[in-house]
């Protein structure tokens, strides 16, 4: 029996919550969930200067929860959902995850690999693709992350 459809507004709702809580703790605010038969999963934050460690992006720590969950690495039906376009890191997590689907708000011109910059997601070539969704509520996610860079310009 097939789960129902998705929610993206909701899942990046609860993603856009784990990006301010982030915000909190002067982190750039960026937030993450997986989903799996319509059930959060994994979930995480940029944690990159409270960790002290660059492998902290919200995308690696929600990755890494829904692996524990799942009892194994391959995450083939899940989906991810992120407030900021995945860097090449975490795009490369995604694709070798096995995520079906990466939905994300804002783009990333700086590091963006889902498309800005490169499309990582979906090289022929490598042994998994990545459906893209993009968009999904990026508005309140560009908001929320020019605030925070204009909080830390002004002090």
């Amino acid at each position: 029996m097939d789960s129902p459809p998705l929610d993206y507004d909701f899942f990046m709702g609860e993603a856009l919550n784990l990006a301010k809580e982030a915000a909190k703790l002067r982190e750039v605010p960026i937030g993450c969930v997986i989903v799996y038969e319509n059930k959060i999963i994994g979930s995480g934050m940029n944690m990159r200067n409270t960790k002290k460690c660059c492998l902290n992006h919200a995308e690696l720590i929600a990755i890494r929860e829904a692996s524990e969950y799942m009892g194994d690495w391959r995450l083939e039906d899940c989906v991810i959902f992120v407030t900021l376009e995945p860097c090449p890191m975490c795009a490369g997590a995604i694709v070798s995850s096995r995520i079906k689907t990466a939905v994300f708000g804002a783009r990333n011109p700086k590091a963006g690999s889902c498309g800005s910059i490169i499309n990582l997601l979906q090289v022929e070539r490598f042994n998994h693709q990545v459906e893209i969704v993009e968009g999904v509520r990026a508005g309140e996610c560009s908001a929320l992350l020019s605030e925070f860079f204009k909080g830390l310009r002004d002090g």
